[in-house]
């Protein structure tokens, strides 16, 4: 080969070499001007949650604290509740009742026989 080929060919490949990293430059771009705008977006939709929890702040942080004096109250209260139990005596067992009937007895399925379930 001589040597103005090879200049020529070094030279064409310069050209390829540079249109290319010129289209991935130019894709990057692209890509990166789409996230920018979703992120713009998303700003401000943040910005709108925002708005609405201010709303909202001063009551949360009422039902914290009165979350934490119910907390507190609690070991009194089961305290409380123990004494009361130990102190009350337990009640007989009731009776062992009888199931309530309707006088027409009971209706007869035959959805119990199509499942091999037998009456005993």
């Amino acid at each position: 080969m001589s040597t103005t080929t090879l200049v020529v060919l070094t030279v064409v490949e310069i050209v390829v070499l540079i249109a290319g990293l010129a289209f991935f430059l130019f894709w990057i771009g692209t890509l990166l001007t789409r996230i920018a705008a979703s992120l713009e977006r998303c700003s401000e939709h943040v910005k709108t949650v925002n708005q609405h929890a201010a709303d909202i702040v001063p009551g949360v942080e009422h039902i914290n604290r009165t979350g934490k004096v119910v907390a507190s109250a609690l070991p009194l209260l089961y305290g409380f509740a123990e004494r009361i139990v130990s102190n009350v005596t337990p009640a007989a067992a009731p009776e062992a009742s009888r199931v309530a009937r309707p006088v027409s007895g009971t209706r007869r399925s035959r959805l119990h026989e199509t499942v091999g379930f037998k009456s005993g």
